[in-house]
C-alpha cells in the first residue's frame, strides 16, 4: 500500500481561499449581515413615516459600522487578548464617569458628550466583558473551578450593576449575558447552572424592594397588561394587535396602520418587529428569524473553528449576544418578556447599538480569517 508523504496529505489553499484571507471576511456571514441591513432600511422607511431623513442618518450609521467591522477584522486575534483587560478597566471607568457628569436622557443618565459626538460607553461594555472574562478564564484549566468562577462572576456583576444604576436594564441583561454565555461555553455545569437560578428566584423578593417604580409597572404590566389598557399596558396590546392583524401574509409594505396612525409606540425602534410582522406577516416573520438563524448559526461554526481557548470562548459569547439581542426583543414585543428596551439588532433605527452588534461580528471575521492552517 502507497503511504502518502506529508507534502501529499497537506492541499495548499485555493486563490480564492488565499484572496478571502487577505480581506478578512467571511462571506457567509458578511452576507447574512448585509442582507438584514439591506432589509432594515425598507423597514424603517415604512416604520419612520416614509421620512427620508431616518434612512439617510442609518445610512451613514451602518456604512461607519461597516467600515468599523472591517477595520476590526483585520487585527489579529492575539491583539485582543494582550488588551482586553485595558480595554474592560477603561470600560468601567467611563461608566463611573457617566454616573457622575453623564447626560440625562428620557430619565436615564448613560451619555458622554465629548463635544464633537457623543457615546454610551456601556456599548463599548457589551465587548469588553465577554473578552475580559475570556482572558481570564483562557489560562486556566476548563471547566473553571469555583475561585475561577467567583472572581468570573464579580467581573461580570461589575458592570452590570454600573448600568443599571444609569438606569439601562437592557443594556445590563445583555452584559450579563454576555459573560454569561463566556462560563456557559467554559463548561458550566448544569448543576451550578440551577443553582444560580435557585438563588435568583429566592432572591427575587429582595430585587423588588431595590426596583424603582417605573420597574415594578413593567413587571406588573407583563404579568397583566389589560389591567391598565389604556395606560401601562396599551404599548403592548398595541403590539399585539399590529402582530395578530398581519396575519399569514401581512398587508404589503408601508401598509401598517397601526403605525401609521400612531397606535404603536417607539415603532422605528424597540417596536419595530410589531410593523414588519403587520406588514409582511407569519411568512416575513420566519424569513426574519431564519436570517438571523443563518447569522447565529455562521457565529457558532467560526467559534467551533478557532484555534485557542480565548478565541474560542469570546466567539462564542458574541454569537450567544446577538441571539439574546434578537430573543429579548421579540419576546418583549409579542409579550412573552417584560419591555427593557433592547433593540431589534440590525434592524431598529439608532447607531450605537449597530457599531457595537457589527464590531463584535469584526471581531468574530478576526478569529476566523486569522487562523492559521498547518500541515496535517
Amino acid at each position: 500500500m502507497k503511504t502518502e508523504t506529508r507534502s501529499e496529505q497537506f492541499q495548499p489553499p485555493s486563490l480564492l481561499g488565499t484572496l478571502l484571507r487577505k480581506l478578512h471576511i467571511d462571506i457567509p456571514l458578511f452576507i447574512g449581515l448585509f442582507l438584514t441591513s439591506l432589509l432594515s432600511f425598507a423597514i424603517l422607511y415604512s416604520a419612520g413615516s416614509q421620512d427620508m431623513d431616518i434612512l439617510m442618518r442609518q445610512a451613514a450609521r451602518v456604512g461607519l459600522a461597516f467600515l468599523l467591522m472591517t477595520v476590526l477584522a483585520h487585527i489579529d486575534p492575539y491583539q485582543f487578548k494582550r488588551y482586553s483587560a485595558l480595554l474592560f478597566g477603561l470600560g468601567i471607568f467611563l461608566l463611573v464617569v457617566v454616573l457622575i457628569t453623564g447626560q440625562i436622557g428620557k430619565g436615564a443618565q448613560r451619555w458622554l458628550d465629548l463635544g464633537f459626538f457623543r457615546f454610551q460607553p456601556s456599548e463599548m461594555i457589551k465587548i469588553t466583558t465577554p473578552m475580559m472574562i475570556a482572558w481570564y478564564l483562557a489560562d486556566h484549566p476548563l471547566p473553571p473551578k469555583a475561585k475561577q468562577l467567583l472572581i468570573a462572576t464579580i467581573l461580570i456583576i461589575i458592570p452590570t450593576l454600573l448600568i443599571a444604576k444609569q438606569p439601562d436594564l437592557g443594556t445590563a441583561l445583555l452584559v450579563a449575558s454576555s459573560g454569561a454565555g463566556v462560563l456557559f461555553f467554559a463548561g458550566l455545569s448544569w448543576r451550578f447552572i440551577l443553582a444560580i437560578t435557585a438563588a435568583l428566584a429566592a432572591l427575587t423578593p429582595t430585587l423588588w424592594h431595590f426596583m424603582r417604580d417605573y420597574q415594578r409597572d413593567r413587571v406588573l404590566t407583563f404579568i397583566n397588561p389589560e389591567a391598565d389598557p389604556l395606560g401601562r399596558g396599551y404599548h403592548i396590546i398595541q403590539s399585539k394587535i399590529a402582530i395578530g392583524s398581519g396575519g399569514i401574509y401581512g398587508k404589503g409594505w408601508l401598509g401598517s396602520t397601526q403605525s401609521e396612525l400612531d397606535f404603536l409606540p417607539e415603532s422605528s425602534t424597540d417596536f419595530i418587529f410589531a410593523v414588519f410582522a403587520e406588514e409582511f406577516g407569519l411568512s416575513g416573520c420566519l424569513g426574519l428569524l431564519i436570517l438571523y438563524l443563518l447569522i447565529i448559526g455562521r457565529s457558532l461554526y467560526i467559534a467551533s473553528q478557532a484555534q485557542d481557548t480565548y478565541s474560542r470562548l469570546l466567539a462564542s459569547s458574541l454569537a450567544f449576544t446577538f441571539f439574546v439581542y434578537v430573543f429579548v426583543n421579540i419576546g418583549m414585543v409579542i409579550g412573552i418578556l417584560p419591555v427593557v428596551g433592547v433593540p431589534l439588532p440590525l434592524i431598529s433605527y439608532g447607531g450605537t447599538s449597530i457599531v457595537t452588534l457589527l464590531a463584535g461580528f469584526g471581531i468574530l471575521m478576526s478569529i476566523h480569517t486569522h487562523r492559521k492552517f498547518l500541515p496535517l
